[in-house]
């Protein structure tokens, strides 16, 4: 651990949510002296008021141990790259455009990799009233179901949760062009494009 860069960071960050240093010490309950040295690289937080100085910060403890936030590349919000992560917990379904680090009830979640359709997870759809109505035949059973249909066109991107015991179908705007994105409990995401 850099002990010069993490204190920069921590300065960088203090400073964007407009903390002096004597507030950053009162809401951690030590010194402002402490938060001095950090800031000027004579020494680093202890390990124990890591997790204390990610909350009040808010950042995560390993970017504050390596010293840096690296801001991702803009991406002007182009929905073709949608990736989903879902929490094998709580079932939390978290959508991102570009790079990030998300976590969920304390795991680090990767993308879910997005295959073409097979035939257990075929879609059809049909046009209704200038909607797509998409159906699958599939089990929606407790242990075995779709989670949530997507369907992201280059400006936007709308996502139906779905539930067990629920038929699995769903109806989406109909625009030009766009990707759907269908999520098994048990198989993951697979994708088609409309």
């Amino acid at each position: 651990m850099d002990c010069s860069k993490v204190g920069k960071l921590i300065y960088t960050l203090r400073t964007e949510k407009g903390m002096t240093q004597k507030s950053l010490a009162h809401a951690m309950n030590i010194s402002d002296r402490t938060i001095s040295k950090w800031e000027r690289g004579i020494g680093c937080p202890d390990v124990s008021l890591l997790q204390e100085l990610s909350d009040v910060l808010g950042v995560n403890i390993e970017k504050i141990l390596l010293g840096d936030l690296e801001p991702n590349e803009k991406d002007g919000g182009n929905m073709k790259r949608i990736k989903f992560y879902m929490c094998p917990v709580c079932g939390n379904v978290i959508t991102g455009t570009g790079m990030a680090e998300i976590s969920c009830c304390g795991r680090k979640l990767n993308p879910l990799e997005a295959r073409p359709a097979d035939l257990s997870h075929h879609v059809s759809a049909e046009e209704v009233e200038g909607d797509y109505y998409i159906t699958l035949e599939h089990d929606m059973e407790k242990q075995h179901y779709i989670t949530f249909m997507a369907y992201a066109a280059w400006d936007r991107v709308l996502l139906i949760k779905l539930y067990p015991e629920q038929a699995a179908q769903a109806r989406f705007p109909r625009t030009h062009h766009g990707m759907l994105y269908i999520c098994c409990s048990s198989h993951g995401l697979f994708s088609t494009s409309l």
